[in-house]
């Protein structure tokens, strides 16, 4: 019934939190440099706060990580004096570090198993690359939340990838590590679904165990890395 497979991307590939707090460190050694006042005003938790704060006010930009993070910046320019102009290479160079991705051991192995036997789309809220990250080879495109104006756990944002991938959601397996907005959403919208809980990973969302399972749809698995995943599926 399986014929194509959806992936997410932060914490399913890689870890996102060192990356992202890499790409804000980087972030800060460039404010000092161009934006010295901001720099001064706005270390990383403050600057944490204030995108907290700007995604509060501004929930249709919630699929829009992007765009939040420039308003953010722009904030705080605005705010310490300088030029608000410089959000846009400010966010440059943190988005390039944020592509710096370490994947985790299991994924280079398990993308060539199952890209030999299925076609793999990227689905992310996120906003992550494939390209920078090297891991494009392995997948035949992307949808991401932005692209598609609306996040998961949003059926549309599955349906789209469905779309893109000429299946009907009831051929297509996603696989993610977050229950509520991967596994849920997934199902809600017809799709078979994977749930990575990898072992090493700080926090898990979502049941400890197949009997707290009430999310609706078909096939669902429980599994601990990607290669799980492709003996699971016979790749």
């Amino acid at each position: 019934m399986i014929t194509a497979l959806t992936l997410d991307l932060d914490d399913t590939l890689w870890p996102v939190m060192p990356t992202l707090l890499r790409a804000e460190a980087v972030l800060q050694d460039w404010l000092r440099v161009h934006a010295p006042a901001t720099a001064a005003a706005f270390d990383v938790p403050t600057l944490q706060r204030l995108r907290g704060e700007v995604t509060r006010r501004h929930p249709e930009f919630a699929h829009d990580l992007t765009t939040l993070r420039l308003i953010t910046l722009r904030e705080a320019l605005s705010a310490s004096g300088d030029d608000p102009a410089l959000a846009e290479p400010a966010f440059a160079v943190l988005f390039a570090e944020r592509q710096r991705v370490q994947w985790y051991a299991d994924v280079r192995p398990a993308l060539e198993r199952l890209a030999a036997r299925f076609p793999l789309l990227a689905l992310s809220n996120g906003n992550a690359e494939l390209a920078p990250t090297g891991l494009s080879p392995y997948f035949v495109g992307a949808v991401s939340a932005r692209g598609c104006g609306v996040a998961k756990p949003s059926a549309r944002i599955f349906e789209a990838a469905c779309a893109a991938l000429g299946c009907t959601a009831s051929q297509v397996m996603h696989v993610g590590d977050d229950w509520r907005l991967d596994i849920v959403g997934a199902r809600r919208a017809g799709l078979h679904t994977a749930w990575i809980r990898r072992p090493e990973a700080a926090l898990h969302h979502g049941p400890s165990s197949p009997e707290e399972d009430d999310a609706p749809g078909g096939r669902h698995l429980h599994l601990d890395d990607l290669l799980a995943l492709a003996d699971a599926l016979g790749a």
